[in-house]
């Protein structure tokens, strides 16, 4: 029943930090069991679906932390910004009003590792900057950096799938 329960939404979090369905599953399966051995330190204190779900956010961070080397989280630091329409975009609300969250989860899917992991730590997890640099030992620049860039081409990809360019 607990599995059950919250095997969805967990999913959904191992999915945004994973690079595949596969990797995502192993996620899973770590997560679960690291869930299942802590049980017992749970403090009813707070919701128990947070806490869940921190385990499973760590458990993600761990994964890629182990797979590092094959990410490259500053693979785009030293590279010039080739586009310009990556540089500086102003939001309009009202135009991206009909965009839902699950078509932003599917754009978020085509970014890199490196991108997808600062914009799920800063911009889902709320983790500041500072914490994302600590957290994946790269400097506040490059978390800054990377997480311009994802946001500005998740917007691209939303636009370019609604037509709003």
């Amino acid at each position: 029943l607990f599995f059950k329960h919250f095997y969805g939404k967990m999913m959904a979090v191992c999915s945004r930090y994973s690079r595949d369905r596969d990797e995502a599953q192993d996620i899973l399966q770590d997560a679960f069991m690291k869930v299942f051995d802590n049980l017992q330190k749970y403090k009813v204190t707070g919701s128990i679906e947070g806490w869940v779900r921190r385990i499973f956010t760590n458990t993600a961070i761990d994964h890629y932390r182990k797979q590092k080397n094959k990410y490259n989280l500053e693979e785009d630091e030293k590279v010039a910004d080739e586009n310009s329409y990556y540089n500086e975009l102003e939001e309009n609300d009202s135009v991206y009003s009909k965009i839902k969250p699950n078509d932003i989860l599917e754009a978020m899917e085509q970014l890199s590792p490196s991108y997808k992991m600062v914009f799920n730590l800063y911009a889902i997890e709320n983790y500041t900057h500072q914490e994302v640099a600590e957290i994946l030992d790269i400097n506040i620049g490059t978390s800054k950096s990377n997480y311009a860039k994802a946001k500005a081409k998740v917007k691209h990809l939303l636009e370019q799938k609604f037509h709003l360019v």
